[in-house]
């Protein structure tokens, strides 16, 4: 009757335990799941971020063309005496004379 008992309280104990014993295999497992939804998430951050900044550029690029505002601005721009247009031939004919810079393009003699 005692053993009985015991083991009745045995079996209540371990349905009513709030905390089970976890094995060490099922804890890995946990921590591997743990890991590779981390790894999920970021990548699917990094897939939205890519997929924002598509969406953006393709918004900015394929706004109205005929606004030519950029232009207008640029103009001012060169237009002050001590702003040198890096377009102008002068400039670009400077470049081409230049020995630091084609050094740095590895087209010294």
């Amino acid at each position: 009757m005692f053993k009985k008992l015991a083991e009745q309280l045995k079996t209540e104990f371990i349905e009513t335990s709030t905390a089970p014993v976890v094995s060490p295999i099922e804890s890995l497992k946990e921590q591997s799941s743990k890991n590779f939804l981390k790894k999920l998430s970021k990548h699917a951050l990094n897939l939205y971020e890519r997929k924002t900044d598509i969406n953006n550029f393709t918004k900015l690029a394929l706004s109205n063309p005929e606004n030519d505002s950029h232009n207008k601005i640029m103009d001012k721009l060169f237009a002050q005496k001590d702003v040198v247009d890096p377009f102008s031939d002068e400039e670009i004919f400077g470049l081409s004379h230049n020995e630091r810079f084609l050094k740095d393009l590895g087209l010294d003699k």
